[in-house]
């Protein structure tokens, strides 16, 4: 009976340690839970004002303003139209931002367009806008900086000519390699290079524009003579231009993500924007009038690197500090697009609209690591065949799809959804407006310049209608028996769990 009895205390004791033990691991796995959150929805605690402005301007100003200014002048082949181009396209961002702020104050949800499209207009555009942005913008969006990177990067090793392309398509991808690897290992390290990446960037900025002013205050102004002479407008041309000038200004509808931690967000949103991104546009067009100063039309459509040839001309022989401080603004850019697109796919794989893996967190270093990866798989593939140009018009035409179809929902659920609380209410002229341009932007290419590209974008994004219906709609058996043994042996590959249900 002695023996008997001291088993039983002996298993009572095991079993209240074994408990005290999952109860202590609790905490623990929360924590781990929170962490992981951290990364893919950073809380911006009390952003007032002053940084709603610093975020515009951190996250628009990219490797955009380095690329663009060639291809905006190619489109119009004159300097005012350009200059004029670039002004209507920090208008247009504004309008668009503003109409994106009602948007984001109205319905509170995350996922970006996603659930605008899906309230206004049911669960099929909603996921055509999750499909593409997964497949075509976002990666495609992630290639053009990093090639942008590649060519100032290798510039001042092939004075004189253009760099070969395998040069800069294997930079290119080197860089994406890096900054997967990196936002794949560690979220302080990311972070940390992002800050920065982002100073860097504000340097090259300030030295180019000063410059400019310093050219222009000695009377270096004939290039702005007969500005509208020769000019090539039609609206084609315009378009195109308007697409390059636009790429640059890409990122104006981030602000309204992060409305639940701003500071009084009906007020400091609005104003963010409106002191945001105009201060951006002037940036801007100072910049471009910065490049005419010491070059001609035909100088600047020649130069490989815009901002290059500029520092050679005005900075020697401290000139080699404005490729140097480019480099570091594309791969802030292109980081910095990697470190918040993990967080789409984590989402649409969560949703059950991609591989279930790539919702899954690192064990070790609890980042989507899955979902990053993904990302930059798809960004390599789009280095190979394309080339900046290319990249940008097909983009700017998938992504001003979506933008117009947004847009347009602000003014459906204008008679549609009469009873949700708008916090900013725009006039109805502004989306009105922004609704027209997309649709103008959409649709010349194809009618006045028609190319394959356009086709081949359009026809991926009806071909999400067959995935919604075979994956999503139908939830066919079949699909998920081939990518379970998948997600296990990934799962094993990477060493990636599924995120755990915490409740309170």
């Amino acid at each position: 009976m002695g023996e008997e009895s001291l088993k039983k205390r002996k298993g009572e004791d095991k079993g209240r340690e074994d408990r005290q033990s999952i109860q202590s691991n609790e905490p623990q796995t929360m924590n781990l839970q929170k962490q992981a959150n951290l990364f893919l929805f950073p809380l911006w605690s009390l952003v007032g004002l002053v940084s709603g402005i610093s975020m515009i301007v951190g996250t628009i100003i990219g490797s955009g303003i380095f690329v663009s200014p060639k291809s905006v002048l190619a489109n119009v082949e004159a300097v005012g139209p350009c200059l004029t181009i670039w002004a209507a396209c920090g208008v247009l961002a504004t309008l668009g931002a503003l109409c994106f702020a009602e948007l984001g104050t109205m319905i509170t949800k995350s996922g970006g367009e996603y659930p605008y499209l899906m309230e206004a207009f049911g669960p099929i555009p909603a996921f055509l806008f999750s499909w593409t942005s997964l497949l075509v913008t976002k990666p495609s969006s992630f290639a053009i900086i990093c090639l942008s990177f590649a060519e100032y990067a290798s510039a001042p090793f092939y004075p004189g000519c253009d760099p070969p392309q395998v040069v800069i398509k294997c930079l290119a991808a080197a860089a994406i390699v890096v900054i997967t690897i990196v936002n794949s290992l560690s979220v302080k390290l990311g972070s940390y290079l992002q800050n920065f990446l982002t100073a860097a960037k504000m340097i090259i900025v300030t030295v180019i524009i000063v410059s400019g002013i310093v050219l222009l205050a000695q009377g270096k102004t004939e290039n702005f003579k007969d500005s509208f002479k020769d000019s090539k407008i039609s609206v084609s041309s315009i378009s195109l231009a308007f697409y390059n000038g636009l790429w640059a200004y890409d990122g104006w509808n981030q602000l309204n993500y992060i409305t639940e931690e701003l500071k009084n967000p009906y007020r400091n949103l609005p104003l963010s924007i409106i002191i945001g991104i105009p201060l951006v546009t002037v940036c801007y067009v100072l910049i471009n009038i910065s490049y005419f100063t010491v070059m001609t039309s035909t100088e600047l459509l020649q130069s490989q690197a815009v901002a290059v040839t500029f520092g050679d001309r005005v900075l020697y022989p401290a000139s080699w500090i404005v490729p140097l401080f480019v480099v570091f603004s594309t791969l802030g850019s292109a980081n910095g697009t990697c470190f918040t697109a993990g967080r789409l796919v984590y989402v649409a794989g969560r949703e059950g609209h991609m591989l279930k893996v790539l919702s899954y967190i690192s064990v070790k270093h609890l980042t989507p690591a899955p979902a990053i990866i993904f990302y930059g798989a798809i960004a390599i593939i789009y280095i190979i065949p394309g080339d900046i140009d290319t990249l940008i018009n097909y983009f700017s035409f998938a992504v001003w799809i979506f933008y117009g179809l947004t847009v347009l929902a602000l003014i459906v659920m204008r008679f549609t959804r009469k009873e949700l609380r708008r916090p900013i209410r725009i006039p109805i002229i502004i989306p009105v407006i922004v609704t027209l341009v997309s649709i103008l932007l959409v649709l010349a290419p194809i009618i006045s310049a028609p190319e394959l590209a356009y086709l081949y974008c359009i026809l991926f994004i009806l071909s999400g209608l067959i995935v919604y219906v075979i994956f999503v709609h139908l939830k066919f058996s079949w699909p998920q028996k081939i990518s379970k043994p998948i997600t296990m042996h990934l799962q094993m590959l990477l060493e990636v769990v599924p995120e755990e249900e915490v409740t309170e």
